[in-house]
């Protein structure tokens, strides 16, 4: 397709959409994914040990660096606005008098074909690699981080196959669901802490993001609009309380993150930590939902957030591969990666933002059809919000 037919198309779709349509969902899901990119490619401090590529993040050398995380460790947010789809397109498949088998059915269509196109481009790379290169050593041994993203998306694929019965749960009984995941949450990690029995962690890392997903429900049904700007900020900051609270623990780092000090991570195993992340950056959407949006009337800026949505599981697919790109090219012309965020390190940032950006645009090109072709003919800004 021309890059005149693209822009059309674009420019129907954005004419085309529904003055209905919650636009602050779109950009919600654009931006936590932005987010992500570029922490992953500008805040990580990737380098090798023993051959292999980690990325531990420099907030631990920043003052007051550990609350940025509780804002910018986002992926809560990707799965509150999950919540609102998915409960929105559970709703309509249901109208249409269907069930669990198709509204699964077509999920898996949207979220597992693209992952398969990064399978099967890597898959391509090792094939030639041990057919060519004598001394080829597998992406597995050094480069596991190009597949960094799966985590996510397995995560998310579990919050999906669950949607038929935790929607059904919140419409039935919205505060008792919601509250009974927090209390087993909290229970669970004072076993794990409290007792050593490090199972329980696991038992988080499912729960937790079905926590921030019942969230989402909160939104599509119109809770959290009602509850007011008074009643946002009074969930955000009671959220904040909470943290500041359970991080007096020793258990619980101030950081959302792993550091090069602080090897803990909340994210996995995942913590309740993560679920008082998620009611904070929910509390703190709803009170810009609404300056957003009407930024989000422009043209302009609705036609960027469209384009975006159309490839937006691609690029979150892609972006650790054209870092690893980048940093092949990089350690070729004879450069090396700090292991620490260095004077030079914090000048070189830019570079980091252009580089990857660089490589993942051809491979955005070039796979996003796997994505692409999943769409429905009706332009995704037109059709019901699901």
């Amino acid at each position: 397709m021309t890059r005149g037919r693209v822009t059309a198309r674009l420019d129907q779709m954005v004419d085309s959409t529904p003055p209905e349509r919650d636009r602050f969902v779109d950009f919600l899901r654009v931006f936590s994914i932005g987010v992500v990119v570029v922490w992953h490619w500008v805040l990580s401090i990737t380098h090798r040990e023993d051959g292999a590529l980690v990325m531990p993040n420099p907030l631990d050398v920043i003052p007051g660096g550990w609350l940025l995380t509780w804002l910018l460790q986002i992926m809560p947010v990707f799965f509150f606005v999950g919540g609102f789809v998915n409960h929105a397109g559970w709703e309509s498949v249901r109208r249409a008098g269907g069930g669990a088998v198709e509204f699964l059915g077509a999920r898996a269509r949207r979220l597992l074909l693209p992952p398969l196109a990064v399978v099967l481009g890597w898959g391509i790379w090792e094939l030639g690699g041990y057919l060519l290169v004598d001394d080829h050593r597998s992406v597995l041994e050094w480069g596991t981080v190009v597949f960094m993203p799966f985590w996510f998306l397995g995560a998310y694929v579990w919050v999906v196959v669950l949607t038929p019965v935790t929607a059904a749960a919140h419409d039935r009984r919205p505060y008792v669901t919601l509250l009974g995941l927090a209390g087993v949450i909290g229970t669970a990690d004072v076993v794990r802490f409290g007792a050593g029995l490090d199972g329980f962690g696991l038992l988080n890392s499912a729960l937790v993001w079905v926590f921030a997903h019942q969230l989402g429900y909160f939104y599509r049904d119109g809770t959290l609009e009602r509850l007011g700007a008074r009643g946002q900020a009074t969930l955000a900051g009671a959220a904040a309380a909470a943290l500041m609270l359970t991080t007096q623990f020793t258990v619980y780092p101030a950081s959302m993150v792993a550091t090069r000090e602080v090897e803990f991570s909340h994210m996995w195993p995942t913590t309740a930590g993560i679920a008082l992340v998620a009611v904070l950056q929910a509390g703190v959407a709803m009170l810009l939902r609404r300056p957003v949006s009407r930024w989000l009337q422009h043209p302009g800026v609705w036609k960027v957030v469209v384009a975006a949505n159309l490839v937006v599981l691609t690029v979150f697919l892609w972006h650790m591969t054209a870092k690893v790109a980048f940093i092949g090219v990089y350690e070729a012309l004879g450069f090396g990666l700090a292991e620490r965020a260095t004077p030079q390190w914090w000048l070189e940032r830019p570079l980091w933002l252009i580089g990857p950006a660089l490589f993942l645009a051809p491979l955005v090109a070039l796979f996003a059809p796997f994505e692409l072709q999943l769409r429905p003919r009706r332009p995704r800004a037109d059709r019901p919000q699901e």
